[in-house]
C-alpha cells in the first residue's frame, strides 16, 4: 500500500478538468466590458459537504488541496487552452463572503507533514498566478464581494489589483496569529511588504488585529486599490478589467488542449509515456526517469500547435509534475530521489533548438514558462535529489536542468557518458533567486557558466569535471558501490535536517519575494506548526472553534 499522508485516505491525484470542477466556475463572459472571452472569470464557490477528506466541512468559501487543485488546473488551461484571454476576474459564487481561507479544521486534523505540503502547493498556485500577469501579460483582478481572510486575502494579494466592497461588513484580514497562533502561510506576510509595498508598522498593525480592516481605511493602507460602495462595486469592476485588458501584451496563439496523462499506476510506482516512477519504499529511495522523444517532434509553431499537448516539450514535463506532486504527497517515507534520463540527446537538443528560435511565439513562450515551473516544482521538492548520467543518458539542454537543480550529480567515468548544454541553459528557466541553475551554481566565478555554455556538442566526465558540473565521478569498478552507498548514507540522515540543509543550499544568491516566501515557508511556519503553542493539547489551532481558550507558553525563543 502507498505510504501516502494518512492510510485510512486514498493517495492525492491532481489532474482534473473544468467539466469535474466541484467548486470553481471558469466561465468568459463578455459582460464586463472586453468582446466575449478576454476575461476568464474564475468564481469560487465552495461546496461545504464536498472536502478532499471527510471530517471537516468547508464553510465560508474555506478551501482544502481538493479546491486549490482546480484553481491551479484552471490556471494552467487558461494559458493553453484559451489565448484569447487578456486577464482574470478572480471573485466569489457566494454572497457576502469572498474567502475565509484555508480549511481550519482540515489543518488541525492533517499530519505536519500534510500541512507543510499543502501550504507549498498553494504558495506555487499564488506565484503561478502572478507569473501568468509578469510573463505571459494575463493581467488579475481580485473582486472582493465579501470579506477575504487568511489564505482568501492572500489569494487576492497574488493578484495585480484588489477591489473590496465599502458595505461595512467586507473586511481583509490576515487572522493567523492572533487566532491560531500560526503564520500567514501562503506569503501573506512577504506580500504586504515587498509586493504591495505597506509601511512595516501598519503591516504589524494588521496582521495582528482578527476582524481585519474595511473600506476606506484598507484603501489608505493600500491593502487593497479600491474600495467603491456596493452600488458602484460591479462598475468599477468592469473599469478596471477593461484597463487590464487594454494593457496586455499577450500574444495569441492556436489553443492547445490538455488531455490526460493516463498514468499506469501500481504499488511500486508509476508509468506515464516519458516519465517512470519507480518506488523503493524499504530503501526510503525513488527512481524518477525522463525519456528522450522518439517519434518526430514539432518543427515550428504551427506543427506544435497541430501536435498539441502530446508534443514531448508539453506532455513530458506535465508527467514530471504529476510524479512530483505524486512523491510530495503520497510518498514522505521517500527521502532520496535518483534523477536519470534515457533516450537519444540530440532528439532534445531539436526540441530546444526549436523553442529557443521561436521563443517570440505566443503558445512557445507558454511552453518554456511550462518547462519553468516544472523545474522550480522540483527546486522546492523536500527530497534529496541526487542525478545519476550513465550510458544511454540524455542530460541535455533542458534536461541538463534537472542535473543542475540535484545536490548532487554522479557521473559515469566512462566512454560515451556525456553531458550537452543548450541555449534553454542560459534564462528561459530561472529559479526563484532570478538566476539561472547555472548562475546560481557558480556564485563565486559568474565566468564558469558563461564558460559551460560555450562549449560545443558533448562534454565528457572528465571534461564535466573541469567545467565543476559533476560532483563525483566513480569508474566503472566503484560505480555500483559508491551510488548504493550514497544513497544509504543520505536515507540514513535526520528529515528534518535534511529538508533544512537541501532548502538552504539551493537557493544562494540574491534573495527575492519567492525565496523570501518559500524560505520563510519552509523554515519559520515548518516551525511554529510543530510547537504546541499552535498544535499542543491547549494550542491554538488544536482548540480553534471550541469553547476553551488557548494555554501558551510565553518563553520567546
Amino acid at each position: 500500500m502507498a505510504a501516502h499522508d494518512a492510510k485510512e485516505h486514498p493517495p492525492v491525484r491532481f489532474e482534473t478538468h473544468p467539466d469535474r470542477y466541484v467548486h470553481w466556475k471558469l466561465d468568459f463572459p463578455a459582460a464586463h466590458g472586453a468582446p466575449q472571452g478576454q476575461v476568464a472569470r474564475l468564481a469560487m464557490d465552495v461546496k461545504e459537504d464536498r472536502g478532499m477528506r471527510p471530517g471537516y466541512p468547508l464553510k465560508l468559501n474555506s478551501y482544502d488541496l481538493g479546491v486549490d487543485i482546480e484553481l491551479a488546473d484552471a490556471l494552467q488551461r487558461i494559458r493553453f487552452e484559451h489565448p484569447e484571454v487578456r486577464a482574470v476576474l478572480v471573485t466569489s459564487g457566494k454572497d457576502r463572503i469572498f474567502c475565509s481561507g484555508a480549511n481550519i479544521y482540515m489543518l488541525g486534523s492533517s499530519t505536519h507533514a500534510f500541512k507543510v505540503n499543502f501550504c507549498k502547493f498553494t504558495n506555487e498556485t499564488r506565484l503561478y498566478l502572478e507569473d501568468m500577469s509578469q510573463a505571459s501579460g494575463i493581467h488579475s483582478l481580485a473582486a472582493l464581494n465579501g470579506t477575504a481572510s487568511g489564505g482568501g486575502y492572500e489569494l487576492a494579494i497574488a493578484c495585480d489589483e484588489i477591489v473590496l466592497a465599502d458595505d461595512g461588513s467586507s473586511a481583509v484580514s490576515l487572522p493567523e496569529a492572533p487566532l491560531l497562533g500560526v503564520l500567514p502561510g501562503t506569503g501573506g506576510l512577504t506580500r504586504l511588504v515587498d509586493k504591495r509595498k505597506i509601511r512595516r508598522d501598519l503591516a504589524d498593525v494588521f496582521s495582528t488585529v482578527a476582524e481585519g480592516v474595511r473600506g476606506k481605511r484598507a484603501l489608505e493602507w493600500n491593502l487593497v486599490d479600491e474600495a467603491p460602495p456596493r452600488a458602484k462595486f460591479q462598475e468599477t469592476v468592469k473599469r478596471r478589467l477593461d484597463a487590464l485588458v487594454a494593457k496586455s501584451s499577450r500574444k495569441s496563439h492556436a489553443p492547445v488542449k490538455l488531455g490526460p496523462l493516463e498514468a499506469k499506476r501500481s504499488d511500486k510506482g508509476a508509468e506515464y509515456k516519458y516519465v517512470s516512477l519507480v518506488l523503493d519504499r524499504a530503501a526510503r529511495k525513488a527512481t524518477l526517469t525522463i525519456r528522450a522523444p522518439k517519434e518526430p517532434q514539432p518543427k515550428t509553431p504551427a506543427d506544435l500547435a497541430k501536435i498539441g499537448a502530446d508534443a514531448w516539450c508539453i506532455r513530458a514535463w506535465r508527467e514530471l509534475d504529476d510524479a512530483l506532486l505524486d512523491l510530495r504527497f503520497n510518498e514522505p517515507l521517500i527521502g532520496v530521489v535518483a534523477l536519470r534520463t534515457e533516450g537519444d540527446a540530440e532528439a532534445v537538443l531539436a526540441v530546444d533548438r526549436f523553442l529557443s528560435e521561436n521563443e517570440d511565439d505566443g503558445l512557445v513562450r507558454e511552453v518554456a514558462l511550462l518547462i519553468k515551473r516544472v523545474l522550480k516544482r522540483l527546486d522546492m521538492t523536500a527530497k534529496s535529489l541526487f542525478s545519476l548520467a550513465q550510458p544511454g543518458s540524455c542530460f541535455a539542454g533542458s534536461l541538463l536542468e534537472l542535473a543542475l537543480a540535484s545536490d548532487r550529480v554522479y557521473m559515469k567515468d566512462e566512454d560515451g557518458v556525456s553531458l550537452w548544454v543548450s541555449p534553454m541553459n542560459a534564462g528561459p528557466y530561472p529559479m526563484g533567486n532570478g538566476l539561472t541553475r547555472l548562475e546560481s551554481r557558480f556564485l563565486a566565478d559568474p565566468s564558469k557558466a558563461s564558460r559551460v555554455l560555450e562549449t560545443q556538442g558533448a562534454i565528457g566526465t572528465l571534461a564535466a569535471q573541469k567545467l565543476g558540473l559533476v560532483t563525483f565521478a566513480p569508474d566503472d569498478i566503484d560505480w555500483d558501490d559508491e551510488i548504493r552507498i550514497a544513497f544509504e548514507e543520505r536515507a540514513s540522515y535526520s528529515p528534518d535536517a535534511m529538508t533544512g540543509m537541501e532548502a538552504s543550499l539551493r537557493y544562494g544568491g540574491p534573495e527575492t519575494m519567492e525565496t523570501k516566501i518559500f524560505g520563510r515557508l519552509t523554515a519559520w511556519q515548518n516551525w511554529i506548526f510543530q510547537r504546541p503553542n499552535a498544535v499542543g493539547e491547549k494550542g491554538a489551532l488544536t482548540l480553534y472553534g471550541k469553547p476553551e481558550r488557548p494555554e501558551f507558553d510565553f518563553r520567546r525563543t
